[in-house]
């Protein structure tokens, strides 16, 4: 026998032992301490199962607190594959009742994996089909709760709102812009299966989703409908190829009201084209302003004291020549020997020219930047475009005559807006923004607040009086008299803007604006309304646009709480126009002389008798010239 080959194995056989029980004890310490964590995780995956419960998306407010964006509750169906036993009629009861093919949900319910939602068929269902599959019963079949986005007044504020997606998920808008406090925490229902995936009889635990906080934005919804309403009527009345309105407080930057058309609704969004849902045009469209630009150029030579608005004069005999080139004014004729308060009255197109030929073009290019043109306002919303400019070394004479009167020169209708308000509220220009502030949606604390925010001074609070009161004026006695409201200050410009295409103006083709505030001597609204391309009208800013503001102005005083003022400048007739009397107190006086104070007016009567007890319309309201006025007789 050999004891040493014997002895030789038996130290080998020692040595291997040894080093596996090295190996096994550097493999559990590599287990317990170091490969902890991974297969802790995977141990759990194959025993813990999620449902998820999607959270509620924070509300959306208008100021007052009134709800523009909710959640509704709707139902989804998601399945755990290995608790299904027979996956043939499952599949084959499911497809039926969501109206889809059993190959499609088949795939699903045969996928390898913990947990599968029905994607996009199960998704939101109605409550009549979701009673459907929860009667069939069947193991590993689950109905979800989850929330819908909701936009209770459809395509009202659509473009600033935004929209959601299938996900819950922000894609536009405010909506998109403020998705992270919005959004919200998913909540789950969460159970032990075992390693073939069958459910345990063990204890389940809920964590219940946590709803996103609410956004609360500046928009005044009554003033922001009656928007809308004017939108709508002159889509129908006009047919034009779109139509803005913008409305702001001038002394915060607050956007009381934004709306456009064509708009969408947001519950619906796949149904309009891309261009339709992407472009809020009032902060989108660029386009040359026209004569609504002037009130820049005007305040720009007040300031700068190069002319006296009362005693200096211009004679205009329909158009100017500058450089070469004419340049007429709307009235063929001319409008003769004025003041430059009737130039600005007149929208006379060569007055200002002669005011932008004062400045000249590094004066009135300042005052251009300072107003805020050339940039992007700094407003809270995507999408916004800057417009353009003349380089000021690229400025020819007849450049700095064009600019002067808005022609030539390309700006958006939150730039006219922003800088408007500067020119009328002191001279102070504000950042225009539209979100008030977040709050938690369950204790109802700002987490997040925006404030007024002052970017520079622009032109002197005497400047800015004198600006006024001739916007005031030009609704008065001038082309903005159809948005003339009897008893209230209103100040404001009209606008006639030629359009270009392939670097040459259009002809019939403009775009119509009207640009005012209210009470001019204390504005708490500037309101812009532009129409482009109306249809079977004179196209004219004060035709056109003028009116709708006048409507939208009427609705404000209300919505806004604005009292009428006494020393209102008194309005110049056209024959064209519609005028409106005081009509006076006549009660307890006898029939003749009630009848000769009411010379304006269709008198009739009710009952007989020689005096009056009661009228209708009551005394010192406002009603139109030869309107009825009904007496009621002793």
């Amino acid at each position: 026998m050999n004891y040493e080959n014997i002895y030789r194995r038996q130290k080998v056989f020692l040595i291997i032992t040894i080093i596996l029980f090295i190996s096994i004890i550097i493999k559990i310490f590599y287990i317990e301490y170091i490969d902890y964590k991974k297969i802790n995780k995977l141990a759990n995956d194959l025993w813990n199962r999620e449902l998820p419960i999607t959270a509620d998306r924070g509300l959306i407010l208008d100021r007052n607190g009134k709800v523009l964006a909710s959640n509704i509750t709707t139902t989804s169906l998601v399945v755990v594959p290995k608790q299904i036993k027979d996956k043939k009629y499952a599949a084959e009861e499911i497809s039926k009742i969501l109206n889809t093919t059993y190959k499609n949900i088949y795939g699903h319910i045969t996928k390898n994996t913990s947990i599968e939602r029905i994607h996009p068929e199960g998704r939101r269902l109605s409550y009549e089909i979701a009673d459907k599959i929860n009667a069939l019963n069947i193991d590993g079949v689950y109905l979800l709760k989850e929330g819908k986005r909701y936009y209770p007044y459809g395509n009202v504020l659509s473009h600033v709102l935004g929209y959601v997606g299938i996900d819950n998920q922000g894609l536009s808008g405010i909506e998109s812009m403020y998705e992270k406090y919005l959004k919200g925490t998913d909540g789950s229902i969460k159970y032990l299966s075992d390693g073939k995936g069958q459910r345990l009889n063990l204890s389940e635990s809920y964590n219940e989703p946590e709803s996103g906080m609410n956004v609360l934005l500046t928009i005044d919804l009554d003033l922001q409908l009656a928007i809308e309403n004017e939108l709508d009527i002159a889509m129908s009345k006009y047919n034009p190829e779109n139509v803005l309105i913008l409305a702001m407080n001038p002394t915060s930057g607050e956007i009381l009201g934004m709306a456009s058309r064509p708009s969408f609704d947001s519950n619906y969004y796949k149904n309009y084209s891309t261009e339709t849902i992407n472009r809020n045009l009032p902060i989108w469209k660029t386009y040359e302003p026209g004569s609504t630009f002037k009130i820049i150029t005007y305040a720009a030579a007040i300031e700068e004291k190069v002319v006296n608005i009362f005693e200096d004069t211009y004679y205009d005999s329909g158009s100017i020549k500058v450089s070469g080139s004419t340049l007429h004014c709307w009235k063929h004729e001319g409008h003769g020997l004025q003041t430059y308060l009737e130039v600005i009255q007149n929208s006379c197109n060569p007055g200002f020219v002669t005011l932008g030929l004062k400045l000249g073009k590094e004066k009135l290019m300042k005052y251009i930047h300072n107003f805020g043109f050339g940039k992007k306002t700094g407003i809270d919303l995507n999408g916004e475009a800057k417009g353009i400019l003349f380089k000021e070394e690229q400025m020819k004479e007849l450049e700095l005559a064009t600019t002067a009167f808005g022609q030539g020169i390309s700006v958006t209708p939150i730039q006219q807006v922003k800088a408007v308000s500067a020119a009328i509220n002191g001279g102070n220009l504000y950042t225009p923004y539209i979100v008030k502030g977040v709050e938690d949606s369950s204790t109802h604390e700002f987490i997040y607040e925006n404030k007024k925010h002052l970017e520079k001074k622009v032109i002197s609070e005497e400047t800015s009086k004198l600006v006024r009161y001739a916007l005031e004026t030009v609704v008065a006695k001038g082309t903005g008299h159809n948005a003339y409201l009897e008893g209230y200050k209103i100040g404001g410009k009209t606008g006639t803007a030629q359009k270009v295409d392939n670097g040459a103006y259009m002809q019939g083709n403009y775009i119509l604006s009207f640009i005012g505030f209210l009470p001019a001597d204390d504005p708490k609204l500037v309101l812009y309304v532009a129409i482009d391309h109306p249809h079977n009208v004179t196209q004219y800013g004060g035709t056109v646009a003028a009116p709708i503001a006048k409507n939208i102005f009427k609705s404000a005083v209300s919505i806004l709480n604005i009292k009428k003022s006494k020393d209102v400048i008194p309005k110049e007739y056209t024959w064209l126009d519609e005028k409106y009397y005081l009509v006076p107190d006549v009660t307890n006086q006898d029939v003749k002389e009630a009848k000769k104070l009411l010379k304006n007016f269709k008198v009739k009567y009710i009952g007989k008798g020689n005096t009056v007890i009661k009228q209708t319309p009551k005394a010192n309201t406002m009603t139109k010239e030869l309107g009825d006025v009904v007496l009621y007789l002793n």
